[in-house]
């Protein structure tokens, strides 16, 4: 099984940040824009956090407050679960699943170099079978 770098470097775009000071609406209009389900939220060169969905869902429409008077410092999730680069795939299936949570924050040497989310992880694993059985399938086969 792969490495959390692996994933890394399939992936094409940088990871989206955000400002703790950026308001709530800020942060869901840069996710609508990006498509994700998460947002980085760096301070400086500083990684303070990371702000999601769910963060959303649980803490400012479900207590009724308004998402462009909120700050993303006032309801992200501070110190989240993270994974360094050489994680392994299975261990970031497990904490996901054990944890309920759908991203990881990948960290090197207390620096940022990424986040993974539930969908690269399956994806990877769904190639990575593939892989295996066109080899086994090779083997067999002789061809």
């Amino acid at each position: 099984m792969g490495k959390v770098r692996n994933i890394l470097e399939t992936k094409k775009t940088a990871p989206v940040v955000i400002h703790p000071d950026n308001t709530v609406f800020e942060a869901l209009e840069l996710m609508f824009e990006k498509n994700i389900g998460a947002l980085l939220v760096m301070e400086q060169e500083k990684f303070v956090g990371i702000f999601t969905e769910r963060d959303y869902a649980r803490k400012v429409i479900l207590k009724g407050k308004a998402s462009k008077e909120i700050m993303v410092s006032e309801i992200m999730t501070q110190n989240p679960i993270t994974v360094s680069s050489d994680t392994s795939i299975e261990d970031c299936m497990s904490m996901m699943t054990d944890k309920f949570i759908r991203h990881l924050p990948v960290i090197d040497n207390e620096l940022l170099i990424g986040i993974i989310s539930i969908g690269d992880v399956v994806k990877y694993i769904i190639e990575d079978q593939k892989y295996i059985i066109g080899n086994l399938e090779h083997f067999i086969t002789g061809i």
